[in-house]
């Protein structure tokens, strides 16, 4: 079981506010803050943070990472995949069904993360 994922960003307060406005499609809200980072905490004891990087040098993104984030519906999907694409987001895989009970859409964040909502029923 995962714990916790972070994610790089260029700019906190960019990050912050898509953040805020997707992250609420889950019930997700902001616990642990601080100057470098942001964590949203989920319902199941999970966490999404936001940081900018210690070494100093630029955020950038992971050759082949994906963070998927769990629906609980194909219209909540379809609803986070389109609150990604309205904050911003770059559609990088429409929804849709993908085989056998898997239901998903992909997008990237304002800094190029990429993340995939999915639903399996």
């Amino acid at each position: 079981m995962i714990g916790y994922v972070t994610l790089g960003t260029q700019d906190m307060a960019r990050g912050a506010a898509f953040y805020d406005a997707l992250l609420a499609e889950f019930g997700a809200t902001r616990g642990w803050e601080t100057e470098r980072f942001i964590a949203w905490n989920f319902t199941n004891g999970q966490m999404l943070l936001i940081i900018s990087p210690i070494n100093g040098e630029a955020a950038s993104v992971g050759n082949g990472m994906m963070i998927s984030l769990t629906a609980t519906s194909a219209a909540q999907v379809d609803a986070v995949h389109a609150r990604a694409l309205a904050l911003g987001g770059k559609d990088e895989g429409a929804v849709g069904p993908r085989g056998d009970g898997f239901y998903a859409g992909y997008f990237r964040d304002l800094d190029g993360n990429k993340l995939a909502v999915y639903f399996m029923g």
